[in-house]
């Protein structure tokens, strides 16, 4: 065993609590702010960003939307920056959030903290699924109409493809030049719907932009998309991508979070507002669908919106993926037999129970709205400003632990409001459509 593997598998006892941590199984602080930075933007800028038109704009109206995306910039850079901060809290690295949540308050909320995340986690990831069989069924319809394939068949397709991707790349440091290629999908994707909602949008100059639905149900829409605006910037593993960046980690990763807070957002920004602004309230969350043009053009963003929901799953699995092989004491080469039979088994058996979720209610925008509400909003701006309140006490003024204990009680009741919101979604849309519905 080399020195890294070594230092990687060190056992850690926090003082806090009784519990045994061990470091990783993979490979942490060997990547540049720059490779970071676009981990993160392949986050913000994936297939989702072609369902913000219509579960974000739509709701919130052009004022709602605009201010709305704005003010979810700042306020999750705000909330990223304070994890960032911490990474180091204590004299020792936290690799993992709930390690973190662990060191500072105790072996309740590490396990807390792992559980938020893990449904954070496996939720956002039946999203990419969804994401991913929609598009492959947008494909299909281009060429195809006869209704012999639904979605739930693309849904398994995608299941499968993100299975043999999950067992080919070991760790998030191995993802390398396939950030590269999610970039270059994502570009391809983004001005395809870019260029065709704008041609659409000139082309068809009246369009509606009123808040659709009765006053109770745009209470519930408006409250749901407060949750898909905090989904759009968050990943709830801020700390696991942290700890694959080179010393220093906190001047790193602070220059990652503003490369995605800045250059990254714009491309998202563009997508949502142009899309929008052609289709109005009848925009659909997956704006391809909405788009006309060359047939060939639209499947190419499809094809491309599939293989990156692919690559963004990986990322957003890691965390899972990292505790299962340091559970089991993954070792050695990634390529050797026993390791892929491994990642073949445990990985496999992960996403076929996603893929199982994603066909069994492939409703995209609740998917979204839910997760914001139970696990975005506590792990992103409950727990982060609480965290740095208790952990920087002694070091704030009477006003910055006001602030903090503001944001822990506004975005407490969000977090409440959003999450009975997007209850109901899910309950009207299971009326109006069965299990495994072909939407």
């Amino acid at each position: 065993m080399d020195t890294s593997e070594s230092r990687n598998r060190k056992v850690t006892t926090v003082e806090k609590f009784d519990v045994e941590l061990p470091e990783t199984a993979h490979q942490i602080s060997s990547d540049s702010w720059f490779q970071v930075s676009f981990v993160l933007t392949t986050g913000i800028n994936s297939a989702y960003v072609l369902g913000y038109s219509g579960t974000v704009m739509v709701p919130l109206g052009w004022i709602g939307g605009v201010i709305g995306l704005l003010l979810a910039t700042g306020i999750s850079l705000y909330a990223n920056s304070l994890v960032a901060k911490l990474h180091e809290f204590g004299g020792k690295r936290h690799i993992r959030y709930r390690d973190l949540a662990g060191f500072i308050y105790g072996k309740k909320m590490y396990r807390v903290t792992w559980g938020l995340q893990y449904v954070n986690l496996f939720m956002i990831n039946c999203g990419f699924i969804i994401l991913a069989g929609s598009a492959l069924k947008a494909v299909y319809v281009l060429f195809r109409d006869d209704s012999l394939m639904k979605l739930p068949h693309f849904i398994a397709i995608a299941g499968v493809v993100c299975a043999l991707f999950a067992i080919g790349i070991p760790h998030l440091s191995a993802l390398g030049i396939w950030l590269g290629v999610s970039t270059i999908l994502s570009i391809v994707y983004i001005v395809v719907a870019i260029v065709l909602s704008a041609k659409d949008g000139v082309n068809k100059p009246e369009r509606d932009y009123t808040i659709q639905g009765s006053s109770i149900n745009k209470l519930f829409t408006i409250t749901g998309a407060a949750a898909n605006l905090v989904f759009a910037f968050n990943t709830g593993m801020l700390p696991e991508i942290q700890a694959t960046v080179k010393q220093p980690v906190v001047k790193n990763m602070m220059k990652a979070l503003y490369f995605q807070f800045t250059v990254g957002v714009l491309p998202m920004y563009a997508v949502t507002f142009i899309g929008y602004w052609a289709y109005g309230s009848s925009t659909s969350t997956y704006l391809l669908n909405s788009v006309s043009g060359p047939v060939w053009v639209k499947a190419l963003a499809n094809i491309c919106a599939f293989l990156q929901s692919v690559i963004s799953l990986h990322i957003f699995a890691s965390p899972t993926y990292e505790y299962m092989d340091t559970k089991y004491g993954v070792k050695g080469s990634p390529l050797a037999l026993k390791n892929l039979l491994f990642r073949t088994v445990a990985r496999g058996s992960y996403l076929a129970v996603s893929t199982l979720l994603s066909a069994l209610l492939p409703f995209l925008g609740d998917f979204m709205s839910l997760t914001g509400a139970i696990s975005t909003f506590p792990l992103t701006f409950i727990l982060a400003n609480h965290m740095y309140l208790v952990a920087m006490n002694d070091k704030l003024s009477l006003v910055q632990k006001l602030w903090h204990w503001l944001n822990v009680c506004v975005f407490g009741l969000m977090s409440l409001a959003a999450a009975i919101a997007a209850v109901r979604l899910i309950s009207v849309d299971s009326k109006n459509f069965h299990v495994f519905a072909d939407v």
